[in-house]
């Protein structure tokens, strides 16, 4: 196969890969065609006023102030007077749409969907908007969009204010609170003169959804023990206040409208959100009014064990805690709408004062709807199954539905309320089990053919690695090609039983892709078995304990590396011990200022693990200091080489022109939160600069001189201006040190070469990138390449997690990106932070393509020893998927898997793009050769 098809398939078969996770754990759960079901007794209430505090933690509602007083004293007396109070329990991601999206649909919406948009709905669903009457929202302009526009009819009425509004920068946020108060002040105030207006409000079934951005946004700003944040909570709760004095003047207090006070997600003492910590999951809920429980005392301890009622001064007062989507069906059974189709939500009817039949009614019917998409669920799932095959949830088979529908509508005539609501509360409980069931009904299918797949691709690199490094090639033979014509038949035949398999059960093409690649990927791999036999029987001739050797360090690194996904204190581990490797095979005797500079920067390297997570503690003046360790290391590099390669003027210029740029860059950070801290918004100056540096990052090194170090630099300086831009803190340091880390296993992989008896080796400083590759001098693979590789792949993962910048969802911080802009744009930030995150990966990839070329090997061959390496990692992860069993831990380890194949499939795309040019440098070399000739 030649080099470029190859690299071509290997792409192919890795986007297959990377796509498969997401079809196998990533698919929606929502299915269509279900009954609505609803109460069949008058509700308590007529209307509903929804209130969501985007970004309020629990404890910061709930905790008291140092002199005894309540950040929120009027919510604090609906919770010790007249109102039902708990934690709603949000589920990851822990992001403002999917909090949403739980609260007013009652289901947890898979994670993919959070990178699809706020506005936009990758699956329809129905809401208790939707089931409303009518449904008035004032808001955020990146929430309320999404639940008018899921409406069937036009009764979701959307009032917003600018996006622009959204800003960082601002002097207060909680204007954002302010402008959503005053404007539903002004839409009752209008409603009096408004006769249309006004009948419809007094029906019943109507909804008033608050959704008040400002603490979310003072969250990010400031943090959440600022006190801006507790001003803005404290705005809140007045404005709560005079909201409930306005609804009920206009309604003339006739005791119809209940009240749900809660949040979307919480946020971590560093202002963030979106993984599971307690401060990030727990958000409050107090429910009033129409319908809802008054405060209940209580003498004995309540059986929560968190120790939250203690510090809250709340342990005399019921505690009800609630998964967040069991607020859809509670709301949805105050103002007597349908649940919504697709919840999940379970009614807590502790919220409820009510007649028990009510209640009995109530769970029945959420039952049924839970029940109703079961049916569904379990309907789909037969239909594209061969009966034979098909195997069903046995705590809920047909028999028992119908048992449970009829034993239920019996207690209930009975007035065995409570039996009733035992039986729905377990019918309930397997329902939910059963649409878990035939939802991962596939996963273990797919998930067996995507391994076969991913052990045959990596058995077929190792195959190949063989039989073109360790002289196994053997001329082809008739028996041989009867094998082959035999191998044929054998997977055409496969081919043929799989389609029409999946094609009998009306799979999707996507499954056809799955169960087929594995055929053609074991067809290579059994076709190239001789060279595996013509191993086995020159193994005797063969280093077996270095081998061995090789193979046992291999299997460690690479658990190694998999431990460090979970634990970033692992790279610190690694970095340990390879910074002995020059004292280990001999180095340190010929190179000592070489090795020792090796140790050290290793060492230093090896502190960033034990740092905590970039964002949590910002810290400009160590940026202006990483702006100076840049400046002196490229100072001292320029210094100490212009004897040996020295500098034209025009390269001379350009340096010159970088490290005043760099010293810049490393300023503007320091003047960018100056301003904001001051509340003067974000300066232009630092705009027009962090833009600029942006834009002509990937550029202006293409400019520099093309000899070997002195192009590294210009990538450096380059790189790091950018980086410096995007940096809060400690961070910043990190790509100085990798970068003097990268320059010492160039220069240390030099004396590797010598030490091996390569002869032929080039002096670094007169190698230039611009000189076409001589092929005659391209080397065969040995053992030590295995090393270099592992090095390499082993410094990735480190620029990935060495500062935590994607450790964690929750590891993003906005103030990383206030150099460049400052209002809310998610995709804008979030591309920042990924640009943020691959620069100290291209800083490693150049330094391993000058390796390649300073080792006289093709990137080619390194390239299958780290493609089969990195491989080796990503079915690593893919095993740990099949094994979790909590869906935290399953999400943590397919997003290190996504992260691995993230990484492998730019490697191949980056290897293609090299292969390309490299082989017109070749044609270009041989041309040459023959001309000469």
């Amino acid at each position: 196969m030649r080099t470029i098809t190859f690299f071509l398939v290997g792409l192919a078969v890795h986007v297959v890969f990377f796509i498969s996770i997401f079809d196998i754990y990533f698919t929606s759960p929502l299915v269509h065609g279900m009954t609505p079901q609803m109460v069949p007794l008058p509700p308590p209430a007529s209307r509903l006023v929804l209130v969501v505090a985007d970004g309020l933690r629990a404890d910061s509602l709930y905790t008291l102030n140092p002199n005894g007083s309540s950040r929120a004293p009027y919510l604090r007396s609906v919770m010790e007077e007249r109102g039902t109070w708990g934690v709603s329990h949000t589920h990851v991601p822990t992001e403002s749409r999917p909090g949403h999206v739980a609260l007013i649909a009652g289901f947890y919406e898979d994670v993919s969907a959070v990178a699809k948009g706020w506005k936009e709905n990758p699956v329809e669903f129905d809401s208790v908007f939707n089931e409303s009457r009518h449904t008035w929202c004032w808001g955020s302009p990146d929430i309320l969009p999404m639940f008018a526009k899921g409406a069937s009819g036009d009764h979701v009425y959307t009032h917003t204010y600018p996006a622009e509004e959204e800003d960082f920068a601002s002097t207060d946020a909680s204007r954002l609170d302010s402008w959503v108060f005053a404007q539903v002040k002004l839409f009752f105030q209008s409603a009096k003169s408004n006769s249309s207006l006004k009948a419809s409000l007094n029906e019943g079934q109507n909804v008033f959804f608050l959704h008040l951005l400002g603490i979310d946004t003072n969250g990010h700003a400031h943090r959440p023990m600022s006190q801006e944040y507790l001003d803005n909570i404290a705005l809140v709760d007045s404005g709560v206040a005079e909201l409930v004095s306005v609804v009920e003047e206009f309604f003339g207090y006739d005791g119809r409208t209940a009240y749900v006070f809660t949040s979307d997600h919480g946020m971590t003492n560093w202002g963030s959100h979106g993984a599971g910590h307690p401060s990030e999951t727990l958000t409050p809920l107090v429910v009033w009014g129409a319908g809802v429980h008054h405060a209940q005392r209580v003498t004995d301890p309540q059986s929560y064990s968190d120790g939250y009622l203690q510090d809250w001064k709340l342990e005399h007062f019921r505690r009800v805690d609630v998964n967040q989507a069991d607020i859809a069906p509670l709301m949805a059974s105050l103002i007597g709408v349908p649940i919504p189709v697709n919840s999940v939500g379970v009614l807590p009817l502790l919220y409820l004062n009510n007649s028990d039949q009510f209640k009995a009614e109530s769970i029945y019917t959420n039952a049924i709807q839970i029940l109703e998409q079961f049916k569904v669920k379990m309907t789909q799932k037969k239909e594209t199954t061969l009966s034979f095959f098909f195997t069903p949830f046995q705590l809920l088979t047909e028999s028992k539905q119908a048992e449970f529908i009829h034993q239920a509508r019996i207690l209930i005539q009975l007035e065995k309320y409570e039996d009733v609501i035992s039986l729905c509360r377990s019918v309930i409980s397997h329902a939910l089990e059963g649409l878990v069931y035939y939802h991962t009904y596939d996963r273990f299918f797919l998930g067996c053919s995507v391994v076969l797949g991913f052990v045959g691709w990596t058995s077929y690199v190792i195959l190949l690695i063989l039989k073109t490094h360790a002289g196994l090639r053997r001329p082809p033979s008739h028996t041989a090609q009867i094998l082959s014509q035999t191998l044929v038949k054998l997977c055409v035949c496969v081919t043929v039983v799989i389609t029409v398999f999946l094609f009998i059960q009306s799979s999707p093409v996507t499954y056809y892709i799955y169960c087929l690649l594995p055929v053609p990927v074991w067809y290579s791999v059994l076709k190239e078995s001789g060279t595996l036999t013509d191993l086995v029987h020159s193994a005797p001739s063969l280093p077996l304990c270095k081998c061995f050797g090789y193979f046992v360090l291999v299997t460690f690194g690479i658990e190694l590396l998999v431990v460090s996904f979970f634990h970033r204190a692992m790279l610190t581990v690694g970095l340990a011990v390879v910074s002995v490797w020059p004292i280990l095979s001999g180095l340190y005797g010929k190179a000592k200022f070489r090795s020792v500079s090796w140790l050290l920067g290793c060492l230093c390297l090896a502190a960033f693990p034990l740092m905590p997570v970039v964002g949590r503690e910002p810290n400009i003046h160590l940026v202006t200091c990483a702006g100076a360790l840049t400046l002196f290391t490229s100072v001292c590099y320029l210094l100490s080489s212009r004897q040996r390669t020295p500098l034209h003027l025009s390269d001379k210029q350009q340096f010159f022109a970088q490290m005043l740029h760099v010293a810049v860059c490393a300023y503007v950070p320091n003047l960018t939160h100056s301003s904001l801290q001051q509340k003067q918004g974000l300066p232009l100056f630092s705009q027009i600069i962090s833009w600029t540096t942006l834009g002509s990052s990937m550029l202006v090194p293409l400019f520099s001189s093309t000899r070997l170090f002195h192009r590294l630099l210009s990538i450096f300086l380059s790189l790091t201006a950018t980086y410096l831009l995007l940096s809060t803190g400690s961070e910043a340091l990190f790509p100085p040190v990798l970068s003097w880390l990268m320059y010492v296993w160039i220069n240390i992989e030099q004396e590797a070469m010598l030490a091996q008896g390569v002869s032929g080796r080039q002096e670094l400083s007169t190698i230039d990138f611009s000189e076409n590759i001589d092929i005659t001098k391209l080397r065969q693979l040995k053992l030590d390449d295995i090393r270099r590789s592992y090095f390499f792949v082993f410094f990735v993962i480190t620029a990935f997690f060495g500062t935590g910048n994607i450790a964690s969802i929750n590891s993003f911080d906005p103030a990383s990106v206030y150099c460049f802009l400052t209002v809310f744009n998610p995709f804008i930030m979030g591309g920042l932070m990924m640009w943020k995150v691959i620069i100290p990966f291209i800083i490693v990839m150049c330094t391993f393509e000058t390796i390649q070329v300073a080792t006289q090997l093709s990137s080619r061959s390194l390239f299958l020893i780290v493609l089969v390496i990195s491989d080796l990692m990503a079915l690593h992860f893919f095993f740990l998927v099949q094994d979790y069993g909590s869906w935290l831990d399953i999400g943590t380890s397919i997003s290190h898997y996504v992260i691995v194949m993230s990484m492998t499939i730019f490697l191949m795309l980056l290897s293609v793009v090299t292969h390309i040019l490299t082989s017109r440098r070749l044609i270009l070399w041989k041309r040459r050769k023959m001309h000469f000739t």
